[in-house]
């Protein structure tokens, strides 16, 4: 990995530790949290709580895309992201925001509000314009691997190899972000976005190969499918088996886990520093 530092508004974040970033969706129909935070005092809360239990990074998403999930409004969703953002900024002076939308102009008036990261579940599939988007605000740039949209991804998901489809996608895409100027880029596998659970089992299995890819590495298996359903469960339900996953993407290299359980997520890091440091 040759970045070891994000440019997140001129204030320079480290990698040399694992990140955590926290989520914080403000809508109604996320598959975990749908409606827990959509208005003022219940974000601000949450995020408060967040960032005492020690995440680095906020992820504030305004459109759920669960499985089979419609698209909100874009202008909604420009009013509702910026409302947030201001609000947070305005509420934790040096807080670190990402954006979670697969729009341009969310993107960019996410980043006139005040975040300071585009964490992009369409790898820049869904928008053309959110490369040039991107380049152009010099905001670090969350490349996530998805097969189809959230309307369409589980709908029979397949691929021939999805570790080296998955690795493909990355190189092509982080070759053109770098040829325009961006620099600052994480990859994210995307788990459950058009994966199969044996497919999402596997990339976990090989998540050591994308350490060749020179860019810092993003796991989101929080709460997922791929646990609950695995266990018959339900997202409620499947906090244990998140840790289990997050535990394995740490040993394996993962630079930032995207949680909804912060202070269990920190633990998790805690405990893993000691073990590689006593070896």
């Amino acid at each position: 990995m040759n970045n070891r530092f994000l440019n997140c508004r001129g204030k320079l974040v480290s990698l040399e530790k694992p990140l955590i970033m926290g989520v914080l969706n403000v809508t109604y129909d996320s598959f975990y949290d749908g409606g827990r935070y959509a208005d003022e005092s219940a974000w601000l809360r949450q995020t408060e709580k967040m960032l005492a239990e020690g995440a680095d990074i906020v992820d504030v998403g305004c459109v759920s895309t669960r499985p089979g999930s419609v698209a909100i409004d874009e202008e909604l969703e420009i009013q509702t992201m910026s409302a947030v953002i201001k609000s947070l900024t305005r509420s934790f002076p040096g807080i670190i925001i990402s954006a979670d939308t697969y729009r341009s102009e969310v993107a960019r008036e996410a980043v006139h509000s005040g975040a300071a990261i585009i964490n992009d579940i369409s790898g820049g599939t869904m928008d053309e314009k959110m490369f040039e988007t991107v380049a152009r605000l010099q905001a670090p740039y969350i490349l996530m691997h998805i097969q189809g949209t959230p309307a369409t991804m589980q709908l029979k998901p397949k691929y021939t190899d999805i570790t080296k489809e998955t690795i493909k996608f990355f190189s092509e895409r982080t070759a053109k972000l770098r040829l325009m100027g961006v620099n600052d880029i994480i990859i994210d596998p995307g788990f459950g976005f058009g994966k199969t659970i044996s497919h999402n089992f596997e990339l976990l299995r090989n998540l050591d190969y994308f350490k060749f890819i020179p860019h810092p590495l993003l796991v989101g298996v929080s709460r997922k499918s791929m646990i609950w359903k695995t266990l018959q469960t339900s997202p409620a339900e499947a906090l244990n088996g998140t840790t289990v996953l997050n535990t394995i993407a740490l040993l394996k290299s993962a630079n930032i886990l995207r949680v909804h359980d912060v202070k269990e997520a920190k633990e998790c890091m805690e405990l893993v520093e000691l073990f590689r440091k006593i070896q």
